[in-house]
């Protein structure tokens, strides 16, 4: 029947990474198992960006859908990208053990990150990174990145967005109840693991 042929199913086909432009990357595969969404301090990170150059990057903590996000001056450059993800995990610097992120030439400067963010007493904050094209591998920044473009949508230019327009996007997002939460918030969430 010809409508049958509409819904083949497609086997997705796992192919190995194309990133060629990230020096001493860490693989995904080599995450440790217990970062698998469960456990608190486990991040993932992304960009996004606009169609005149300007990029926003976003943080979730993965147990908790906690967001973090700020704007970057200079661009999609890697080593002030680092700085500003160092700026921006640095009070929670204790409780941080993975950051997960796709192959953006933004990551560049991963090494820096792990330098920041690592203490003497506790184990290498490693940035880990996804498969190409497998943006599934970090679901909760992408679901995250689609719930910011309800506020910040693909058209916009982002120099029309304040930084404390930016913030007040990301304190909305981490006051909405979410049903994987029970109905809790992010933020109260995430908080809890400080007490």
């Amino acid at each position: 029947m010809p409508h049958e042929l509409k819904y083949t199913k497609r086997h997705k086909v796992l192919r190995p990474t194309k990133a060629t432009n990230i020096a001493n990357r860490t693989s995904i595969h080599s995450r440790p198992i217990e970062a698998d969404g469960k456990r608190f301090g486990d991040w993932e990170m992304d960009t996004i960006v606009d169609s005149f150059g300007h990029a926003i990057l976003t943080l979730t903590e993965r147990s908790t859908n906690f967001l973090l996000m700020a704007k970057l001056p200079e661009g999609r450059k890697a080593l002030p990208t680092a700085k500003t993800v160092i700026r921006l995990l640095y009070p929670y610097k204790n409780s941080v053990k993975t950051i997960t992120t796709n192959n953006g030439c933004e990551f560049a400067a991963h090494l820096e990150i792990t330098k920041k963010l690592s203490s003497k007493d506790s184990d290498k904050v490693i940035v880990y990174f996804a498969d190409s094209y497998c943006s599934w591998q970090k679901s909760v920044i992408e679901n995250a990145n689609k719930l910011i473009r309800k506020y910040i949508p693909k058209k916009a230019n982002f120099i029309n967005f304040s930084d404390r327009k930016i913030m007040e996007i990301q304190m909305k997002l981490n006051r909405r109840p979410r049903e994987k939460l029970d109905f809790d918030t992010p933020k109260n969430r995430f908080f809890s693991n400080f007490n």
